[in-house]
């Protein structure tokens, strides 16, 4: 069978098919507006925070933005710079320079289309919710640290990319500490706090950058900028070139080209299901990974970062009254004409008020009250969700991903094998201690006579619980004339619990008669598949448990 391609047709195609009026054009310009404003002051944040200037933070949002919402397979994705890629950016930054990281982009976006092509965005629904709130509540204390340094005006060049040095070089620093730049961060930072409490709808990041650059122009205070730090921003966007390509660094960079298609993956279908939740659509996976295996290698030829779908933003645009992947569009063409138009105007920003914006960006992300749900959860989510946590913060989010995915599969694994079951008559066996059941009433052995066995399995036999089919026999008083494995409730049988099952069937029919009893189809083929045919055809098959009660009086009979 082939591709169905209209599952990789971007929202964009379906939208104008479906036809597209003028109010609908101007509900979405007024969307995107409303974003690109939010997106303004963030873009050159988390630009700043990732070891960057703030122009490939705009450049990002501008060339990605504009592609994620033109061909991806949601109606309503904002696409841009995000906190979640700050710590990988900034450590690969560190280590390969700035052309490490677009050449680390660049494959992160063909990794990103294969993913899209081959239907693996499916796959990563299956990551745990633990590890994903251990990795961004890992990344927003380290976004918010990060930002320590130029909310407290301190002096501390070349800060140690990992957490605890650049903590003990910050506290080195302390006498250094600028109280001009602490008044104007705390400042901005109640302001935010402010519009959000009384005036919601006011663009709160925006409004506080506005107003500490309105500040600095005025009073000239001792305070650093944009414009001090990195002498402005250019009023128009750099011209494509491919000039950092390098095989050797491609080699070098992989690993961490892999960890932003992870991250870029998760959080744009993340991203994608919010806004479905919110709006009633559907978005389609495979068009969505593609789009943004595009957006990501355009922002490279561009100069800027790696990029994704933002949650907050696309849940703005979506509240502000977006209608298509225009508001998205829409909001990359804003945020050209502020940089063509503004660029002059915002070396007066001050990086203390971009401190405070990332700060609260930070305390967003960390999701405080999903984070102490877990901690209350089992012990074995609580292990994953602090293991990632910390690894994340102390070590590396690829090593923290690897970790907490290795974990959650085991833990998912352990309970899969406690549901597993083995009963014998009318108690289970082979549960550890375990007496008694009541949720099925029990004849004794079922009516059958003694010389008969009825070994029940319940749960899926895999490697986890295969112990419980080699024990199965213990507790059985003597050599049986039959057995009855009866396998009605056994969903999935893996080549371990098929070995274990033939080791049974082996000893079992040493004895006498076997019969299989409600077996699947699929369990069938995954048995014959594994323990062959000539093992199999030596027991008898029964499509439930009343035939195979039959067959084994019939043998009795028959014996008499």
């Amino acid at each position: 069978m082939g591709l169905n391609w209209r599952l990789f047709e971007p929202k964009t195609v379906t939208v104008l098919r479906q036809g597209y009026a003028a109010a609908d054009f101007r509900a979405d310009l007024i969307a995107g507006l409303t974003v690109a404003i939010v997106a303004l002051p963030l873009s050159m944040a988390l630009a700043i925070a990732s070891g960057t200037t703030p122009d490939r933070g705009l450049v990002t949002a501008v060339v990605a933005g504009f592609l994620i919402s033109l061909l991806g397979g949601s109606r309503f994705q904002i696409g841009g710079p995000t906190g979640a890629f700050v710590v990988v950016v900034y450590g690969v930054i560190a280590k390969h320079g700035y052309d490490g990281l677009l050449m680390a982009t660049l494959m992160a976006g063909g990794i990103l289309i294969l993913a899209g092509i081959s239907g693996l965005g499916t796959f990563i629904k299956y990551i745990p919710d633990p590890v994903t709130t251990g990795f961004t509540a890992g990344i927003a204390v380290i976004i918010f640290t990060s930002q320590i340094k130029d909310f407290l005006g301190l002096t501390a060049e070349n800060l140690p990319a990992d957490f605890l040095p650049k903590l003990a070089a910050l506290w080195d620093a302390r006498a250094s500490l600028s109280p001009s730049t602490v008044v104007l961060a705390l400042a901005c930072l109640a302001l935010i706090l402010a519009l959000r409490r009384w005036a919601p709808k006011a663009p709160g990041f925006l409004v506080a950058t506005i107003a500490g650059a309105a500040f600095v122009a005025v009073a000239h205070p001792p305070i650093e900028t944009i414009g001090s730090r990195f002498g402005g921003v250019p009023s128009s966007l750099p011209a494509p070139s491919l000039a950092f390509w390098s095989l050797a660094k491609a080699q070098a960079v992989a690993p961490s080209a892999f960890t932003i298609a992870l991250l870029a993956g998760v959080e744009s279908l993340l991203s994608a299901v919010v806004a479905d939740q919110m709006t009633g659509r559907r978005h389609r996976s495979g068009a969505e990974l593609i789009a943004q295996g595009v957006a990501n290698i355009a922002s490279t030829l561009f100069g800027g970062m790696p990029a994704t779908g933002a949650i907050a933003r696309t849940a703005t645009s979506i509240r502000a009254g977006a209608r298509s992947p225009v508001a998205g569009m829409a909001h990359a063409v804003f945020l050209l004409l502020f940089m063509l138009l503004a660029a002059p105007l915002m070396r007066f920003v001050p990086l203390a008020a971009l401190a405070a914006t990332l700060m609260i960006v930070a305390f967003n992300m960390a999701e405080l009250h999903r984070f102490a749900a877990l901690l209350r959860a089992s012990n074995g989510e609580r292990a994953i969700l602090l293991a990632t946590f910390g690894l994340t913060v102390l070590v590396d989010l690829t090593l923290a991903i690897e970790v907490g995915m290795v974990l959650a599969a085991f833990v998912f694994m352990h309970r899969m094998a406690q549901l597993a079951e083995v009963k014998h008559g009318e108690g289970p066996i082979a549960l550890d201690g375990l007496e008694g059941d009541s949720r099925e009433p029990y004849a004794p052995n079922f009516g059958l006579p003694d010389d008969v066995a009825v070994i029940t399995f319940r749960g899926a036999l895999f490697f986890g619980s295969a112990s419980l089919v080699k024990d199965a026999l213990e507790d059985v008083a003597g050599r049986k004339r039959c057995y009855i494995l009866r396998l009605e409730d056994t969903p999935m049988v893996d080549p371990t619990g098929a070995f274990a099952l033939a080791d049974l069937l082996r000893r079992t029919l040493a004895d006498g008669e076997v019969i299989l009893c409600g077996a699947s189809r699929q369990v069938l083929r995954d048995l014959l598949r594994t323990i062959g045919a000539p093992l199999l055809r030596r027991a008898r098959l029964a499509v439930d448990f009343d035939t195979a009660k039959r067959m084994a009086m019939a043998g009795e009979i028959g014996r008499t």
